[in-house]
């Protein structure tokens, strides 16, 4: 369940709309996300979004400012989903670092026996 928190500005159907788009690419990693969190803060002309994202693993937590409030939600977005792209691969890519080592450390000698 998204908790969506707006100091000083009313969040419409449009915003809403945007946020939970955001969060609907998050959901495509296959990873359960606890307890989202966006606090939505308008400071003079620029807007500034922060969102949080529990995980089983972790914690996700991601900032953006813009003087467009759909851009900054954007960006907020871009800056999660970079986040969860790369925790749910750093497992693949530690595995394919071992890998490597483990063929590099292999050497095949062949000893061809003549017989007389």
């Amino acid at each position: 369940m998204l908790k969506i928190t707006s100091k000083q500005l009313e969040v419409t159907a449009p915003i809403l709309e945007r946020i939970e788009g955001q969060f609907e690419k998050l959901t495509r990693h296959d990873v359960h996300l606890i307890n989202p969190h966006v606090i939505i803060t308008q400071e003079k002309q620029l807007f500034k979004i922060e969102a949080s994202i529990g995980l089983p693993s972790g914690e996700l937590f991601a900032q953006a400012k813009n003087d467009n409030l759909y851009a900054a939600i954007t960006a907020m977005g871009k800056k999660l989903e970079k986040q969860l792209n790369r925790l749910t691969h750093k497992p693949q890519a530690q595995r394919h670092t071992i890998l490597e080592r483990a063929e590099d450390d292999f050497e095949y000698i062949y000893k061809e026996d003549t017989a007389a």
